[in-house]
């Protein structure tokens, strides 16, 4: 038993000494990945582009995401970001929740730290602060007990590409559903497989450190953040991944990727399931990015002033969350009417764009 116990402890720190390697000396910029599994196509628009225009070159340069980790109602609240690498969705989290609000940024790669933190005072400046609202901590997000962060301290959690470089990754979501408020949100964008990922490929430390042989196959997921008692996770989008260097390529073989971005929510008597209890949600058109309507993921788009069925976790979701005050609610839990018919999780590896499927409004 201590044999198996070291063996793993041993295969998890070299993992965790090739990751640092890969980030802070391999990879200079975004430029060097190999793969398209560590960037997004997704190009932000509004105001989110204007804040990137501020964001300093440096930082920009060691972007390594696979999505937008932005998501709706964010002035005041206290985020936390996990993987932050040199902090370029950290400084744009601290421009959008503004200066009553916080960001605190974990990493473990030093190189990286360095960065981000050479830069806190430009960024201030740059969003018109009195002071630097960012804070980045050395820490690995498996150990995130080891860090001052109080239990039910944040309102949001996120992460971009990050998770798939982690070796427990369970750790992680049980650690996330701790520090998150009640009604709080994990909005996150990593890379998955439609399969589990063989040994000898996790073993390979180019393949961990392009993002893929780390990569949970997407039911698996869906387990993990069951098992750490968050609620049923949400698609947000997803797209396949290309993969163009052909060494990479051949070693994969006939394993598919894609970058998916979920939400999933600290909630009370969440169900395992969608169910159907004749539930109505009606949206103010209260948020002010988004007048018209409100997209909370591929199966809900609400369009404003209109009625729109939802399942009793959807219900819940919007209730004990920072959405609440944007919505009308019609029904009760009082009768149960069977399951839920719209309910699609399932991640497209096709490279046929996915839709959402609530037609109002999408």
């Amino acid at each position: 038993m201590n044999d198996h116990t070291t063996t793993t402890t041993d295969i998890e720190s070299r993992t965790h000494q090739e990751v640092q390697r890969y980030y802070g000396e391999t990879l200079e910029s975004s430029a060097d990945l190999k793969t398209s599994a560590c960037c997004t196509s997704a190009a932000p628009d509004g105001p989110v582009a204007d804040i990137l225009q501020l964001i300093h070159p440096e930082v920009q340069k060691r972007y390594y995401g696979c999505g937008l980790i932005l998501p709706e109602a964010l002035a005041g609240l206290r985020v936390l970001d996990l993987g932050c690498g040199a902090g370029r969705d950290a400084f744009l989290l601290s421009s959008l929740v503004g200066e009553s609000g916080s960001v605190v940024g974990v990493d473990m790669t030093p190189a990286q730290l360095e960065v981000a933190n050479n830069w806190r005072g430009y960024h201030a400046d740059a969003f018109g602060f009195a002071e630097s609202n960012v804070e980045f901590l050395q820490g690995n997000i498996e150990r995130l007990h080891e860090l001052d962060l109080a239990e039910g301290s944040f309102d949001l959690v996120v992460s971009n590409c990050v998770i798939n470089l982690a070796v427990d990754k369970a750790a992680v979501f049980n650690s996330v559903s701790r520090l998150l408020k009640p009604g709080g949100e994990m909005y996150f964008s990593d890379v998955y497989a439609d399969r589990r990922i063989p040994a000898e490929l996790a073993a390979d430390p180019v393949l961990y450190g392009e993002c893929l042989s780390g990569a949970l196959y997407w039911k698996d997921f869906l387990r993990l953040a069951d098992a750490a008692g968050l609620a049923p996770p949400r698609l947000v989008s997803d797209e396949p991944l290309r993969i163009d260097d052909p060494q990479v390529s051949e070693k994969i073989g006939a394993i598919r990727f894609s970058s998916a971005t979920w939400r999933v929510f600290r909630l009370t008597a969440a169900e395992s399931a969608a169910e159907d209890y004749g539930l109505q949600l009606s949206y103010r058109g209260s948020l002010p990015e988004h007048p018209r309507q409100f997209e909370l993921d591929q199966d809900y788009c609400f369009a404003t002033g209109q009625r729109t069925p939802v399942c009793g976790n959807t219900y819940r979701l919007v209730q004990q969350s920072r959405f609440a005050g944007h919505f009308d609610y019609f029904g009760d839990f009082s009768r149960h009417l069977g399951e839920f018919g719209r309910n699609s999780r399932k991640i497209n590896f096709s490279g046929e764009a996915s839709k959402g499927q609530s037609g109002a409004c999408c």
